[in-house]
């Protein structure tokens, strides 16, 4: 059973992963999506864009803190209501980025639970957000 209920949990609790994302991560995400944009998939294209190299697909990135909600903190019985976020630099295949998760709010009303999102690479804050969801433990919408 997941310890993270809603009485568990607190606010300023906070999770953070790492991940590298290589090229087949990419190019897997856009086989499976269709978004074969090729600033994601084509160096040589990507190359004469302004970002000079290939990016991770923003979606791309909404998914990884999604698992980390899912999967890591609160974890497995999560179910997210809402994920919001602002992409503020882009993020060079091949990348290594932490993500972290923070409790922001308990809605006692709802017994949700109001997170703040983040994506780092290195010291810099690329994509900064928030996700409502009910925690482990507390059943169906």
């Amino acid at each position: 059973m997941n310890p993270n209920t809603f009485e568990k949990l607190e606010i300023g609790q906070s999770h953070i992963i790492e991940r590298t994302i290589t090229d087949e991560d990419v190019r897997t995400y856009a086989a499976l999506t269709g978004d074969d944009n090729p600033i994601h998939i084509n160096a040589e294209y990507a190359s004469e864009t302004r970002f000079g190299q290939t990016i991770v697909h923003g979606t791309f990135l909404l998914g990884i803190i999604s698992k980390a909600l899912g999967r890591d903190f609160p974890g497995p019985g999560s179910v997210a209501v809402s994920i919001s976020c602002r992409f503020l630099r882009p993020v060079p295949v091949g990348s290594t980025i932490s993500v972290e998760v923070r409790v922001a709010e308990k809605i006692e009303k709802y017994r949700h639970i109001r997170m703040k999102v983040y994506i780092y690479l290195g010291k810099k804050t690329v994509l900064g957000g928030e996700a409502v969801l009910i925690p482990p433990g507390e059943g169906a919408l």
